[in-house]
């Protein structure tokens, strides 16, 4: 790593979102290593896709981290008796997976402080998204200030950022600034219930939000249907 290149973990799905922020900090010239979580989703064509995304965007490394949320249950991406909804709710719908996002936050903090980063990123949206509450500004403070006292770099004096650069955004917002950064969308999975090849349903909240995006933005829409 050269002297002027800070590192940054940066949480990647495979999915627009995390693609899109992984570009970004490449972008702002952080060295890029990547954590892409199987925990067990249905959607795990997601976790394939994230190793494409990785190379595209030239991680200096890529790690997959595997936890079995399967028996924390609970949400429709991890239990396949709970149908994924093909239209829209009122509320927290059941595609919410239980600590989700405080899980990988903390699996990637425990990577940043082995690297000497101080730097998470992650692709946590609260304009067009699915009403889940780790993904709301609140959230990403509250985890903020745990990682500055739950770690020994924090207790050492070193200040540890969550960086959110999508969290104000629309989807056609996100989409335009992938697009501008070179991110090959085509390589990415969103759908909840994509199946073994990485084709999307179409039809699922995460499917309609994405659609939505690439159709405000004027860009057309590499996503592959079955």
């Amino acid at each position: 790593m050269s002297i002027d290149k800070k590192r940054a973990v940066v949480l990647l799905s495979g999915g627009l979102d995390s693609a899109t922020v992984l570009a970004i900090a490449r972008e702002q010239g952080y060295e890029t290593y990547a954590i892409s979580v199987a925990y067990g989703q249905r959607h795990d064509a997601e976790v394939r896709a994230s190793a494409d995304v990785a190379r595209s965007l030239g991680a200096k490394r890529h790690q997959v981290m595997q936890v079995n949320l399967n028996d924390v249950g609970g949400s429709a991406l991890t239990d396949r008796s709970i149908a994924v909804p093909e239209s829209p709710s009122e509320g927290i719908p059941v595609t919410y997976v239980p600590a989700r996002n405080t899980l990988f936050l903390s699996l990637a903090l425990g990577w940043a402080e082995v690297l000497g980063s101080t730097d998470i990123w992650i692709g946590v949206n609260a304009v067009d998204y699915s009403g889940y509450p780790d993904c709301r500004p609140e959230f990403i403070a509250a985890f903020e200030r745990l990682a500055n006292v739950a770690t020994k770099a924090g207790v050492e004096g070193q200040s540890f950022k969550v960086h959110t650069p999508l969290i104000d955004l629309s989807k056609a917002d996100i989409v335009r600034w992938g697009t501008q950064l070179g991110v090959n969308y085509a390589e990415t999975v969103s759908c909840y219930q994509a199946d073994d090849q990485g084709r999307a349903c179409g039809r699922c909240d995460s499917c309609r939000l994405r659609r939505a995006g690439f159709e405000s933005a004027g860009i057309a829409d590499p996503t592959r249907y079955y």
